[in-house]
Parts: structure tokens; C-alpha cells; sequence
């Protein structure tokens, strides 16, 4: 397909679909017009089609970060992401949605496999345009699991490389300790190439060859008894899928189980200094994002400092574990996505892991009883994206393929006057 018909093929979606699934926090068609008609035909991303979470900078978008306090808000520039992605001839479609903040108060966007249920967050409308083909790639964040629930819930691939491993210029702060830029796609290549683009100043190879685990630690967490059965069951298949070429050893984390509270406790206090001028203005702040900024407020500096204290603790303790494994298998979310709009989800199987700054990368294929996507995900030791996204594509090619949406039933039902569902 050339670039002109793919281009066309991804703007028909977004027309037929949008009004449905409300991706888009912003998303101009004549500014996408202009770009398409003057889109390069070369660079390591020509072709692409990007969404760009509305917290990221990205003219000549305003970045709103979900919230009334930022209404309006004009960039004087692209972030250094958005500004490397373009260089590599990539093309932005326009912002997605963002929870209030890249926190927990949801946005206006529906999960395409089930309109009642939420696409998660904080990532949701990126997760959400990619799902529906709006886009080919989008950029996301995760602090505490922005990237790995909803890409579970949707169905696509969500990486978040290892801290520190793309610029954070032009990106809006909660949580400096772990504030980690990163990408959902369709397949796990989209990602490797977009990674190549950004881990570095000048490009550089991408990823393209599986690389097969052969050893991996089968991780259900301190939390397993909050899994769901869809995850337990998604945990139990993955597993049996890769024990046919890798050995599978059931790991022990109740070492870990500080590590929810702990990384609960630093984004807190990391927040309330980072949100401290919107947090004059409560009354135009959700009740659940304002909980959070107060419960920092009241976590004195000397706990703070224990508390990074005893991360650097359990940081060096999983140093120590995961060098004996290619990877670790984990689930990425307590189930399907939960019915309702007014939560995006229980971030409780990844906090830990954010709190390790480790690499992840959220695989789709599996689903529940429902039908409903289930994603798995797959870790590696700090600062090996490379190493992990080459263990992604030998178990994306294991696993069942990705779960398509039902979007041509939601547009029937929508045709024969049901309209958009509130």
C-alpha cells in the first residue's frame, strides 16, 4: 500500500469511528491535511502515522494534560520526542487523550472492544487510536502502569523502556523517579523502529530479529490473589505457550511486597512538588487526583528519603534475581477491562516494576471470558530495551494473534439509530 492510500485508509477510520471511541483529545483535519500532502517519502518512519498523548508537546496543538488548569495551554515548541519522530518522517495525526494529569481521572475515551467498558489509563486515548488503526504508533508515559493497563485492555502493544531511555523535554512532570516515556503500536516491529528512533540523538538500527528466551521467571506477584480469572488463566497459557521453547521457573516476589506501597507513596510525594501551583486551584481538580496531592503533602521529607531509600534497595535485590533470566513473565492488568467509564482500571500489577524502573513491554493475543483482551507482560534487567523488545518479537510469534476490535457492529448499531452510547 503506498503512503498516499494508507494515510487515506487511517483518515477514513478516524471519520467513521472517532465519534464513537474519542481518542482524540485534539485533532485538526486541515493542519492533518497539510502535513499528509507534505508528508516525506523517506526516513526510518516515512509512512507513519503518530498520535501523541496529550501531555507532550506537539505544535500546533495546545497540551492540555486532560485538565481545565491547562486549557489553552500554546507549546513554543515539539517535545524533543515528537521533534525526533518528525525528523525521521513520521507524520502526527493530532493529541490523544490523557487522564487528568497522567493520573487516574478519566477522559472521555471508550475501550473499542466494548464501548461501556474503559480503555484504561493514563495512556488511554494513544492505547485506544492505535487499536482502532487511527494510527500506526503512539506515544504514552507510565509513572505507575499508564502504558501496560491499557494496553492490556485494548488489545495492542504497550513498551515502557527503561527510565530514562527517551527525552523528557516537552513532557508534563508528576513524578520525576519514575516518569518514563514510551509507545503502543499494533506489532512489536512498529515499536523496535520507533525505539531506534528515539533511544538515541542520530538513529539508530532497529530491532528486527527474534531472540528467543531460554530461561524465564514466571512472576504472579505479592498481589496474585487480586487477579482476576482471565489474568490467571492468560498467565497459565503464556506460560504454557513458552515452556515449549524456554524453560518456565516459578519466582518468589514476596521479597517485593513493599514495592506497591512504595512506589504509591514517592508519586505522591514527587506530585504534590510537581502539581504544587494547580494545587491551589482544588476546585477545578478532580476529588481523586486532590486525595493524592494531599496524602503527598502529608508524607514528611525524611519518609520520603527511607522511601527512596528502600527502592534503590529492592532495585539492587532484583538486579540480583533477574540476572538469572532472559526475561520475567507477569501479568499486566487484574483482568478485562472493567465495565464503566468512570475508572480506568486497578494499576496494582505494575506499580511494582515502575518503582524497579525496569523495561516492559505488554503483549496482546490472549482474551477472557468475555472476549475481551488480556494482555501478559514481559520484563528484562535495567536499561536491556533492546534485549526485550528482541525477546518481544520471539513471543509475539508464539502467541495467539491480537484480538481485533468490533467496531463495524458498533457503527451498524450506531447507523440504525442507537447513536453514540453515553
Amino acid at each position: 500500500m503506498s503512503f498516499t492510500d494508507h494515510f487515506a485508509d487511517c483518515q477514513a477510520r478516524i471519520l467513521a469511528d472517532e465519534a464513537q471511541i474519542r481518542a482524540f483529545s485534539a485533532i485538526d483535519y486541515g493542519v492533518l491535511q497539510a502535513e499528509l500532502d507534505n508528508a516525506p517519502t523517506s526516513g526510518a518512519l516515512a509512512g507513519r502515522l503518530i498520535g501523541v498523548k496529550d501531555i507532550i508537546d506537539a505544535r500546533p496543538y495546545t497540551t492540555s494534560s486532560g485538565s481545565p488548569l491547562h486549557q489553552g495551554r500554546k507549546p513554543a515548541a515539539d517535545a524533543a520526542a515528537v521533534a525526533q519522530l518528525r525528523a525521521a518522517g513520521a507524520v502526527i495525526a493530532g493529541k490523544t487523550v490523557t487522564t487528568e494529569f497522567a493520573f487516574f481521572s478519566p477522559g472521555p475515551t471508550r475501550n473499542p472492544h466494548d464501548l461501556t467498558r474503559t480503555p484504561g489509563g493514563s495512556s488511554s486515548g494513544s492505547a485506544a487510536a492505535v487499536a482502532c488503526g487511527f494510527v500506526d504508533i503512539a506515544l504514552g508515559s507510565q509513572t505507575a502502569a499508564s502504558i501496560t493497563r491499557p494496553a492490556s485492555y485494548c488489545g495492542v502493544v504497550g513498551f515502557k523502556p527503561g527510565f530514562g531511555s527517551y527525552s523528557l523535554v516537552g513532557v508534563g512532570t508528576l513524578a520525576p523517579s519514575f516518569d518514563t516515556l514510551g509507545l503502543l503500536a499494533a506489532d512489536v516491529r512498529s515499536l523496535a523502529e520507533a525505539h531506534a528512533v528515539l533511544a538515541a540523538p542520530v538513529a539508530a538500527k532497529a530491532v528486527r530479529e527474534p531472540r528467543p528466551a531460554r530461561r524465564i521467571g514466571l512472576c504472579r506477584t505479592p498481589w496474585w490473589d487480586q487477579a482476576e480469572d482471565a489474568t490467571r488463566q492468560a498467565i497459565q497459557t503464556a506460560g504454557m505457550i513458552f515452556a515449549a521453547e524456554a524453560e518456565i521457573v516459578e519466582t518468589d516476589l514476596e521479597a517485593f511486597a513493599d514495592g506497591a506501597r512504595l512506589q504509591a507513596d514517592i508519586m505522591a510525594y514527587e506530585a504534590a512538588q510537581s502539581l504544587f501551583q494547580e494545587m491551589q486551584h482544588a476546585d477545578m481538580m478532580s476529588p481523586v487526583l486532590h486525595r493524592m496531592l494531599v496524602h503527598g503533602s502529608d508524607i514528611s521529607r525524611a519518609e520520603h528519603l527511607k522511601n527512596l531509600c528502600q527502592a534503590e534497595e529492592l532495585r539492587l535485590r532484583m538486579a540480583e534475581l533477574i540476572a538469572g533470566f532472559d526475561i520475567l513473565l507477569a501479568p499486566a492488568a487484574p483482568g478485562e477491562a472493567p465495565v464503566g467509564l468512570a475508572s480506568t482500571g486497578d494499576p496494582v500489577f505494575s506499580r511494582l516494576w515502575s518503582l524497579l524502573r525496569l523495561p516492559s513491554i505488554t503483549l496482546p493475543g490472549l482474551t477472557g471470558r468475555s472476549g475481551l483482551p488480556v494482555g501478559v507482560q514481559l520484563l528484562s534487567a535495567s536499561q536491556q530495551d533492546e534485549e526485550l523488545l528482541g525477546h518481544a518479537l520471539w513471543a509475539e510469534r508464539l502467541l495467539p494473534d491480537r484480538p481485533r476490535t468490533k467496531l463495524r457492529d458498533i457503527r451498524q448499531k450506531a447507523q440504525e439509530g442507537a447513536g453514540p452510547i453515553s
